[in-house]
């Protein structure tokens, strides 16, 4: 019965983690997509900005 226990420990810490990784991954992927999406925007504005200045 012990070893049913430790079983079922490792089981649910190993999803625990398999969770917490794939949310770590999830955010990582969010804050790419800001940081990207804040670089488009910039070099938008710096080619308006140049072809107001010709």
């Amino acid at each position: 019965m012990n070893l049913l226990n430790e079983d079922l420990a490792r089981a649910q810490m190993s999803a625990r983690l398999g969770e917490a990784q794939q949310m770590r991954r999830a955010a990582h992927v969010a804050r790419a997509r800001r940081v990207s999406r804040k670089a488009e925007k910039a070099a938008r504005q710096a080619r308006l900005a140049l072809a107001r200045a010709i």
